[in-house]
C-alpha cells in the first residue's frame, strides 16, 4: 500500500483512494490492502444467480469495483458492461478481466445518472452499491437503471440486509429495510420478492478487532459479536437481501 493520507470511514467513503491505496480503515497494518468486499472471486450468491440462470442478453454491473462479477459472467459469454464511480477500481477492474482473458467494456460512470454506459440492457446487476447511496440518490439511481434498460429488463440487487450483526463496521442508514426497498424502487422497478442472501467479506475475526481496538466506524447495533460468522476460510459474512425486480 502507498502511505495512508486519510482513513478510510463510513463519513469518510472515498472509495477512489481506497482503491488507490491511498485510505485505509483504522487498525489495517501499513502495507495491508483491505478492501471488504473484495475477496478476489464472484461472490457465491452471483455464482449461483448466474447457474440458475438469472442473466441474459446485455448485462450491466452497476457499482462493479474491481469486476469479479463482471468477468464472470463475462467468461460465460454475456455482453458485459461495469460501471464504477472510481477511476482506480476500473482500472483495476480492467487489469484483472485481461488477465483472465474476457472481455469486459469498463466504464466510469455517475450511477445516479448513468451516462454514457448506453442503452437497452436486458439484465442489471447490483453487488452492493445500492446500500452506499443515501435515500436521495437511491432514487435517481433507480430511474436511471429503469432509462438505460430495455423492456422488461430484469434486476438483481444485493444490498445489507437490516440483520447485520454488531461487530460488523456498518453503520445503521446502510441497513435496508423492505419499506426503503419498495420506496425507492417502486417507481420505476416491479419488486418481484425479497430474500436472504450472504456475501463473503475480507474482514477476519482478527481484523475487526484490530479495527475496534482502532476506534472503528460506528457498527451496526445489532445481535452481539458472537453473531458475526465466517466461512470455510475465515472470511467474515454478512447477511444481504436480494432483490429480484422487473422494469416498469
Amino acid at each position: 500500500m502507498t502511505t495512508e493520507e486519510r482513513t478510510f470511514s463510513q463519513k469518510n467513503m472515498e472509495f477512489d483512494a481506497l482503491y488507490a491505496g491511498r485510505a485505509a480503515f483504522g487498525g489495517v497494518e501499513p502495507g495491508e490492502m483491505v478492501i471488504p468486499w473484495d475477496i478476489g472471486e464472484p461472490q457465491r450468491a452471483v455464482v449461483d444467480l448466474a447457474r440458475a440462470g438469472g442473466f441474459a442478453g446485455k448485462v450491466l454491473d452497476a457499482g462493479c469495483g474491481l469486476g469479479e462479477n463482471a468477468i464472470l459472467l463475462a467468461g460465460q459469454g454475456y455482453e458485459v458492461t461495469g460501471v464504477d464511480g472510481s477511476p482506480s477500481a476500473i482500472e483495476q477492474a480492467g487489469q484483472r478481466a485481461s488477465a483472465h482473458g474476457v472481455e469486459v467494456r469498463f466504464l466510469v460512470a455517475d450511477a445516479t445518472e448513468l451516462q454514457g454506459v448506453g442503452t437497452g440492457f436486458d439484465t442489471v446487476l447490483d453487488s452492493g452499491l445500492y446500500h452506499c447511496l443515501n435515500d436521495e440518490q437511491r432514487s435517481a439511481y433507480a430511474a436511471a437503471l429503469n432509462r438505460v434498460c430495455g423492456p422488461d429488463a430484469t434486476l438483481h440487487l444485493f444490498c445489507f440486509a437490516e440483520s447485520v450483526p454488531s461487530g460488523t463496521p456498518i453503520v445503521e442508514d446502510a441497513l435496508i429495510s423492505k419499506d426503503n426497498l419498495h420506496a425507492n424502487l417502486d417507481r420505476y422497478w416491479h419488486i418481484l420478492d425479497i430474500t436472504e442472501a450472504v456475501f463473503a467479506t475480507s474482514f477476519t475475526h482478527e481484523l475487526l478487532a484490530r479495527m475496534s481496538e482502532a476506534g472503528a466506524p460506528d457498527t451496526a447495533a445489532r445481535p452481539g459479536p458472537d453473531a458475526v460468522q465466517v466461512d470455510e476460510r475465515g472470511r467474515v459474512l454478512t447477511p444481504m437481501s436480494y432483490v429480484r425486480a422487473r422494469r416498469r
